[in-house]
């Protein structure tokens, strides 16, 4: 896709399933994991990045080396993931890109190749999403997500004050306070393309305690 493309790093997240803290400030090769994160979206071509802070916001801004990246705190972080991509795309459409790249923070494993593929195959009015294959060999939808800008507008639909019941009243045509975009690309999956990265990245997350081995 021609033009900037401005990404989206959603880092809000107080990681409480995991217990250890914000997932942004994770230690990942001697840095909070934000950095290597940042790095990783702009070596694989992004033009800028927004990252979307609420849990301890305070404290990674102190740790975390971010001279390089937007910064957008996020005060309704612990209503959802969905008012974080609001937070954070509507900080990214600000700049007037042709494209917004959706990454999460708690995915050690993204690399600049799977940021470059996933940029290389979207097209003006589609959105592409990274994919990773299970066990049996099916290819799931991951992250990156690449949307063009008027779909990412799109995504955002009428703010419906992040209320889970409003939301459900309102059909859940759009962002749904818990889960980013997924009611759209779900309402969508004509607009979508999902691009095989299996051969380098398995999409995982931290997420457990389990997890913890992908920082290693």
């Amino acid at each position: 896709m021609d033009g900037t493309t401005t990404a989206v790093l959603l880092a809000a997240g107080a990681g409480k399933r995991l217990g250890h803290g914000p997932k942004a400030l994770l230690p990942f090769r001697g840095r909070p994991l934000i950095e290597h994160q940042v790095r990783v979206l702009l070596a694989g071509g992004c033009t800028r990045v927004v990252a979307v802070l609420g849990a301890g916001h305070s404290e990674v801004l102190a740790a975390a080396r971010l001279q390089n990246t937007e910064v957008a705190v996020n005060p309704r972080w612990d209503l959802g993931m969905g008012t974080s991509y609001r937070c954070g795309v509507q900080a990214a459409l600000a700049h007037g890109p042709a494209a917004v790249l959706v990454a999460l923070v708690d995915q050690p494993g993204l690399s600049p190749a799977v940021v470059a593929r996933v940029l290389a195959a979207g097209q003006p009015g589609r959105i592409a999403a990274a994919g990773y294959r299970s066990a049996e060999g099916r290819l799931r939808r991951g992250h990156p997500v690449l949307f063009d800008a008027s779909l990412a507008v799109q995504s955002l639909g009428p703010d419906a004050g992040y209320s889970a019941a409003e939301h459900a009243r309102n059909g859940k045509q759009a962002v749904d306070p818990d889960t980013g975009a997924r009611s759209f690309l779900e309402a969508h999956p004509e607009l979508l393309d999902v691009i095989d990265c299996s051969d380098l990245a398995d999409g995982r997350d931290v997420d457990t305690e389990g997890d913890l081995v992908l920082l290693d």
